[in-house]
């Protein structure tokens, strides 16, 4: 079976277009509060991610497995998913140290930034209903409810063993291809965020094996889903997803109140529980979120007028040969 897909990569500079997308995708995958999948919808790529994922069926293994490496790759999207996840690697292998740090030292500028990426997609994301019926309506207003009330949950402590790092790898890999949930937050929900954090800063690959396992296994039962909700209940679907993104604002809010911490087993302070709050007063630090939330206000609109303007200059072309 072909999966045609609408940004598989042809010429040098297809590559280095999707790679770019796949390191957007990276970076807010680092962070826990923003989804890969909102980078990918707001990117225009995610329907394509989803469809190449589900090309890993059974054909496709068995060839694999009898050494019919040809027949395999024949008509499955590697060079898409292999672009796009060594965009994704190459994010978060450079960019896990600098946003740890970022978001230890300066947490509000961080997050001011993302929830300007968030917010923007929610209106971008929206235009992709074609229809808004009242259906449509209530199920994003329950998924907006349903990711709000998600983001304020206490994180669970879980166990480091083998087995959990797999599970947690199958739980947050389905997170991070849902637009509005952060996979990066269910690890910190399931007490794995600093865990898996740290054994990428110091390279520990026999825990990032496990994980990566389990995130193969949960991502590809989960995108078969997704792809089935897409092919017969677009709009519903597409609705589900804007009302996700708008809850999880909560999450990706400034200014926050620490109410209650924990001592991990390295003694750091971890919040657990906290409250969005307003600015006691307009420093420059204020300022400079704000400007950062408005950059990425303006970042994601932009992107969404660029990718906008290839399809509007085609219906103009052929509009014009129509009218000759």
């Amino acid at each position: 079976m072909t999966i045609n897909l609408h940004h598989n990569p042809k010429s040098f500079r297809d590559y280095l277009e999707l790679a770019g997308r796949g390191f957007c995708m990276g970076a807010a995958d680092v962070v826990p509060g923003v989804s890969g999948g909102t980078v990918a919808f707001i990117l225009g790529i995610y329907e394509d991610l989803i469809n190449a994922i589900h090309a890993v069926n059974l054909d496709f293994i068995r060839r694999l497995v009898t050494l019919r490496w040809r027949a395999a790759f024949e008509h499955f999207p590697w060079r898409f998913l292999l672009t796009l996840g060594l965009g994704i690697g190459a994010a978060i292998f450079t960019l896990a140290e600098g946003l740890n740090w970022a978001l230890r030292h300066h947490p509000a500028l961080v997050w001011a930034f993302f929830f300007g990426l968030v917010l923007a997609s929610v209106f971008v994301v929206r235009k992709r209903v074609r229809r808004w019926t009242p259906g449509a309506f209530a199920l994003a207003a329950l998924t907006a409810v349903g990711a709000y009330l998600l983001v304020g949950l206490t994180p669970a402590q879980t166990p480091d063993a083998f087995w959990s790092v797999f599970l947690s790898g199958a739980i947050a890999i389905c997170a991070m291809i849902l637009p509005g949930i952060s996979g990066a937050f269910i690890l910190v929900l399931l007490g794995k965020y600093q865990y898996l954090l740290n054994a990428i800063i110091h390279l520990d690959l026999l825990v990032l094996a496990v994980f990566m396992a389990g995130c193969v296994a949960g991502i590809l039962s989960f995108a078969r889903l997704l792809r089935w909700l897409f092919n017969h209940y677009h709009d519903l679907t597409v609705a589900a997803l804007t009302g996700l993104m708008l809850g999880s604002l909560r999450k990706v809010w400034p200014w926050k109140e620490t109410l209650e911490t924990i001592t991990d087993r390295h003694g750091a302070l971890i919040p657990i529980r906290e409250a969005n709050i307003l600015p006691s007063a307009f420093t420059p630090e204020a300022a400079l979120a704000i400007g950062l939330a408005l950059l990425g206000v303006g970042l994601v609109l932009g992107v969404e007028y660029a990718a906008r303007r290839p399809a509007t200059a085609e219906i103009q072309r052929g509009a014009a040969g129509l009218g000759r």
